[in-house]
């Protein structure tokens, strides 16, 4: 099955398996089989060509999803960074914008870059 050029694994329950399109996350999930009245449990190479059909235009009309979700966002963040609002330049910084703590976390967003003495050193040979 395929929904906007994803594929959705064939054999893990559906409510797992719409997670792999972006946007679609687990509660949404859930909310798409719940107002299809379609089985959670169910797999998806289980699935009738008419279920299919109502999954992929469920999805099509009611959620935003893929690349339009990705732009949304971007265009976002360009405009929280073009009124320099403190988020746009924690983002045009490259640094956590929601509150966490920079000292010793964000490790990830700032690129593992450590700055104590003696960590990242390389060892020198005794004789």
């Amino acid at each position: 099955m395929r929904i906007t050029g994803i594929t959705i694994p064939d054999n893990k329950r559906l409510e797992i398996a719409l997670t792999e399109v972006y946007g679609v996350g687990f509660a949404r999930a859930k909310e798409i089989l719940d107002d299809l009245s379609i089985d959670r449990g169910k797999k998806a190479k289980d699935l009738t060509d008419a279920e299919e059909v109502k999954i992929r235009k469920y999805i099509e009309e009611n959620c935003i999803i893929e690349g339009d979700l990705r732009r949304q966002i971007s265009s976002n963040v360009k405009r929280q960074q073009d009124i320099k609002s403190y988020r746009g330049m924690r983002h045009s910084r490259r640094l956590p914008c929601r509150g966490q703590r920079t000292k010793t976390n964000s490790r990830t967003r700032r690129g593992n870059v450590r700055k104590t003495m003696g960590t990242g050193r390389r060892k020198t040979e005794k004789k």
